[in-house]
């Protein structure tokens, strides 16, 4: 069967293209842009890639049997348009996984506004560790497999649960499609200010999420947040494991002055694991991901020694490199809470710490969270950022009152050298965006090499 994937370039689509080749399928696809490291890893895989959405990149030879239509397409596409006028077999890619490759498996979603690649990543990995050669569908690349996909050899799949929309004819979110056996919900903050118009609508689309998990299912939830339990108030037929910091929590995390994870169950034992990830967001990611594997049959035990051997995803808190003395990494955190835990989990350290920002999300782009910017950055010990294109706010008047006062540049080339000018041996610089940022990680590293002095 050939299958026609429009948007194959975004991470979820490449991720499914993946699959859909492991499966025997023949794979097509066409995107707006085809640039590396995705259009390396479809092209090992024989996927043949077409650059634009024109119509007759549909009508072969051979056409299609079915064309699988990104969320980020809308009525008025060439693609889309043609698909629709010739009658042609179309589905979303949350739909066609769920109904082709996932029917049969013990789904294991992790879902939650933050924290979903990185427990996602752990939890594969800790399955891995354990023998059950799990599949996985995750938004990022896990260094432990150096692939954002793979169908697996056993029952167990794990997938990154999101809750954007599935496709222009199909508003519901991504995760109703999974059917997960296991569910994590991390947390629910307001977030994709572009198609949810408040919190409760967020809510309604995860309660319609927990309403899919069976009653012999388990859902494993953050019991420190009242959203959280808002929406589980809504209904819920499946058995909850509460997760959190409070002395009440079914199962309490915490992080020791050594920077240990310490999670204590319902019988009063504590377990300790050394956290491959700092910080107490890192911590929660841990924990969830442990008791998600112990409910597919891994011992605590064995998912604590496995979390010696994880070795990070790539973009969540990625070592780029180090130049003049200055480590800059890279995030991507782009909602205030994950920006705050960002910094939060990098303070301890030697040197000063330096925020390096583009607010870039839909929802950050459209000013709603611009409020909140100095407080997510006030861990730093200094604050640069881009005005970007696209902004009808002025990142300048959101930032303004901090101490020392932010750095605003209106381009990447000027943000490179106020931070080159700034920066000293020592500093840890953070880069965090949810998109490429122009490549600033490359060009300020080569900014802050030593120069040669010619003779």
């Amino acid at each position: 069967m050939h299958l026609h994937i429009l948007g194959i370039c975004g991470t979820f689509m490449g991720g499914l293209a993946l699959l859909a080749r492991e499966a025997g399928y023949t794979v097509s696809g066409s995107d707006q842009g085809i640039y590396p490291p995705m259009s390396a890893m479809l092209a090992e895989q024989a996927v043949d890639l077409r650059e634009g959405y024109h119509a007759e990149h549909l009508e072969g030879p051979p056409a299609p049997d079915q064309v699988i239509v990104g969320n980020a397409l809308s009525r008025g596409n060439p693609a889309v348009e043609h698909a629709l006028d010739k009658g042609m077999s179309y589905t979303s890619g949350p739909q066609w996984l769920g109904e082709h490759l996932l029917q049969g498996r013990w789904v294991l979603a992790v879902a939650g506004t933050h924290g979903k690649t990185t427990t996602a990543s752990l939890l594969a990995w800790i399955l891995e560790y354990a023998g059950l050669e799990p599949g996985f569908l995750v938004g990022g690349v896990p260094a432990n497999f150096g692939r954002s996909a793979r169908l697996g050899g056993g029952p167990f799949f794990v997938i990154e649960a999101d809750e954007y929309d599935s496709a222009f004819f199909d508003k519901r979110s991504k995760f109703v499609h999974f059917r997960p056996r296991t569910l994590v919900i991390n947390n629910i903050e307001f977030d994709h200010a572009d198609i949810f118009p408040d919190l409760a609508a967020i809510q309604r689309q995860f309660h319609h999420l927990v309403r899919t998990v069976p009653g012999q299912g388990l859902i494993i939830a953050n019991q420190d947040q009242a959203s959280v339990a808002e929406t589980l108030d809504q209904g819920c037929w499946t058995p909850v494991l509460g997760l959190g910091t409070g002395v009440d929590s079914d199962w309490r995390y915490r992080v020791n002055d050594s920077g240990d994870l310490l999670l204590r169950g319902p019988d009063g034992a504590e377990h300790c694991a050394r956290l491959p990830l700092p910080g107490l967001h890192n911590a929660a990611n841990c924990a969830a991901a442990l008791l998600a594997a112990r409910h597919a049959g891994v011992p605590l035990a064995t998912g604590l020694a496995a979390l010696e051997g994880f070795r990070g995803v790539k973009r969540r808190l990625e070592l780029r490199g180090e130049a003049g003395g200055v480590r800059v990494y890279d995030d991507f955190a782009h909602h205030p809470t994950a920006i705050r835990a960002t910094l939060e989990a990098m303070r301890p350290g030697p040197g000063r710490l330096l925020a390096v920002l583009e607010p870039r999300s839909n929802t950050m782009r459209m000013g709603l969270h611009r409020d909140q910017l100095r407080t997510a950055l006030a861990p730093a010990d200094a604050v640069f950022a881009l005005q970007g294109t696209g902004l009808d706010w002025r990142v300048a008047d959101a930032l303004h009152g901090m101490e020392p006062a932010a750095t605003v540049a209106d381009s990447v080339e000027g943000l490179v050298q106020e931070i080159r000018e700034k920066a000293r041996a020592g500093d840890r610089v953070v880069v965090m965006s949810n998109g490429a940022f122009g490549g600033i990680h490359t060009r300020l590293l080569a900014a802050l090499a030593p120069q040669e002095v010619s003779s």
